[in-house]
């Protein structure tokens, strides 16, 4: 909307702003009605703004920045439209910074507003003093810094279309404290409007060809830009071609795990089984991932620059296409409007690679059922097979990095587009914050996250957050005492060497009661589900602290059995 007043002339024209009048309209423009973030004083005149109800934007008021940013990475994650975060110069954007690594590597849209020193003060060292236009240089889309409150329109316009178009990302945004408290006048522009390129309909030509050539064909879903319409279209068209289906890393949540075309997931510690499917598939339709390090186990078992399998890859990023891996046909095209279009096509025969599907199938199911525990602690896998059972199809699960996230991947079951939040750079620290954001986006459905003890403890001051909010989590602590994922990797070239990785916990569960939240401490498998139901049940923000075995340090390896195997170093 523009802000109207008479100009001296008599003739209309926009009214007097202040920047941070200015930036909080073009926000609700653009369709922020929510920004996370720990407040500054380079900021007030945004704070001011935002404390006129007309504003219509909610801010939240986190702990740590940290918290902060990833709350905004995963509304990102979940809108498929920029989530926003607002935070402090120096220290402030230096905690911001782990969320801004999770968005680039994570391809999701997102904006960082920066306090900054007042434009006169540049250069001086002046206090808490960065160029962020440097600092974020290599972890974002752009980063720049608004010198006129009446560019502050075209630099949030450019912004939000930058976040969203070709491989979406972060885009950072400093502002100088003077800059926000002058005055202006200057019309607000339109909402941005995204454009997604579609596949062309001789290269979908091509593509069904491919696949009728094929005999172990196999596909891959992962990135961004997916719809519930998109999710309904790609599942009919691996129905219809009887296609079988890997989720790329933490991307399990874009088929619905329960079809018999599904077949596993392409993740740290993914199953051997998996892996062998795609190194021995002839070919590969790869619909949204980038084809990174773990989803490519290394880019061993997809090799660069030409893989030995034939590949089609489809990203909506012309840029992605050939940066890495040379695609036999490659096509520029949004998850959407792809899937869609290959709804549309005539199926192919796949009486070639029937057995071919059925098989990886039926190995899928075997690895959904929970190996032999040992008799200490928790069984998670247990944990996650009751979880499974118990949550509606909508109920989001979060996590952050750490073995016990392999538990989670492995025998949860996701069931409807955006009911898995977790991080693909693998940022601890993230179950919580995303948990969080969840709760806001979706009041009315069940957000569970899953943390580590050591992945707890980097986001716990934000567990504050939840309880001032009356946001019913619930948290699943996993505490073995220790850095799990490290003491494997640790055992793995050093056995019997272990260093750094012990830990000392609080009680979780007392923690959580101080903080005005409901606590449950959990030393038995069986003791799982009550606990569990009292934690709904009872409204709050609830968090159970499961103690489990250190011995088993992921759902098929002990301690023991990688230390008698290992290789030193």
């Amino acid at each position: 909307m523009d802000h109207i007043a008479a100009t001296p002339t008599g003739q209309a024209g926009p009214a007097f702003r202040e920047g941070g009048r200015i930036l909080v309209d073009a926000l609700r423009i653009h369709g922020v009605d929510r920004v996370f973030g720990v407040p500054g004083e380079s900021s007030l005149p945004i704070f001011d703004a935002l404390r006129d109800p007309a504003a219509g934007v909610q801010f939240v008021v986190c702990r740590h920045e940290a918290a902060a940013s990833h709350m905004a990475e995963a509304d990102g994650k979940m809108l498929g439209r920029p989530g926003v975060c607002l935070v402090s110069r120096g220290p402030g954007a230096m905690h911001a910074a782990v969320g801004i690594h999770t968005a680039f590597m994570d391809s999701t849209p997102m904006i960082l507003l920066i306090g900054q020193v007042p434009r006169r003060f540049r250069g001086r060292g002046a206090f808490q003093e960065m160029d962020y236009t440097r600092v974020f240089a290599s972890t974002s889309k752009w980063a720049a810094e608004i010198e006129d409150p009446a560019l502050i329109p075209e630099y949030l316009s450019r912004a939000f279309h930058m976040a969203v178009s070709g491989r979406p990302g972060p885009v950072i945004l400093s502002l100088p404290e003077d800059m926000l408290e002058e005055e202006c006048a200057v019309a607000d522009l339109p909402r941005f409007v995204p454009s997604t390129p579609a596949p062309q309909p001789d290269l979908l030509a091509r593509m069904r060809i491919l696949l009728q050539e094929a005999k172990r064909p196999l596909v891959v879903l992962g990135g961004t830009g997916w719809t519930p319409q998109a999710f309904d279209d790609l599942q009919a068209f691996v129905t219809a071609n009887d296609l079988p289906v890997a989720a790329a890393f933490r991307s399990q949540h874009l088929i619905d795990n329960r079809s018999e075309n599904y077949i596993g997931d392409l993740s740290l510690g993914m199953h051997p089984d998996v892996a062998a499917r795609v190194a021995g598939a002839d070919l590969l339709l790869v619909i949204g991932d980038h084809l990174g390090e773990v989803v490519t186990r290394g880019y061993r078992i997809v090799t660069p620059p030409q893989p030995q399998q034939r590949l089609i890859h489809v990203h909506q990023d012309g840029d992605e296409l050939g940066r890495v891996f040379h695609a036999e046909l490659p096509i520029q095209s949004g998850a959407a409007p792809f899937a869609a279009a290959a709804r549309q096509l005539p199926p192919v025969d796949a009486s070639a690679w029937r057995d071919w599907r059925r098989e990886a199938r039926e190995s899928y199911e075997a690895r959904h059922r929970p190996p032999p525990a040992s008799n200490a602690g928790v069984d998670l896998a247990q944990v996650c097979i009751f979880l499974r059972d118990r949550l509606p199809p909508d109920s989001i699960v979060t996590n952050g990095a750490g073995n016990y996230a392999g538990w989670v991947h492995r025998f949860h079951s996701y069931r409807q587009l955006g009911s898995q939040l977790a991080p693909k750079s693998g940022c601890m620290g993230y179950g919580l914050p995303a948990a969080i954001a969840a709760q806001l986006r979706y009041p009315d459905r069940k957000v569970v996250a899953f943390a580590g003890d050591g992945c707890f403890m980097m986001a716990a001051p934000d567990f504050a957050t939840a309880v001032q909010y009356g946001l019913p989590v619930v948290v699943i602590v996993v505490n073995n005492g220790m850095y799990g994922s490290i003491r494997m990797h640790q055992e793995r070239r050093y056995p019997g060497r272990p260093s750094a990785t012990d830990l000392r916990n609080p009680d979780f569960a007392a923690m959580a009661i101080t903080f005005g939240a409901h606590g449950e401490l959990v030393t038995e498998t069986a003791d799982f589900a009550p606990a569990f139901e009292r934690a709904l049940a009872s409204g709050l923000p609830a968090l159970i602290e499961l103690r489990t075995d250190p011995e088993q340090i992921t759902p098929d390896a002990t301690i023991s059995r990688i230390r008698g195997t290992a290789v030193p170093a």
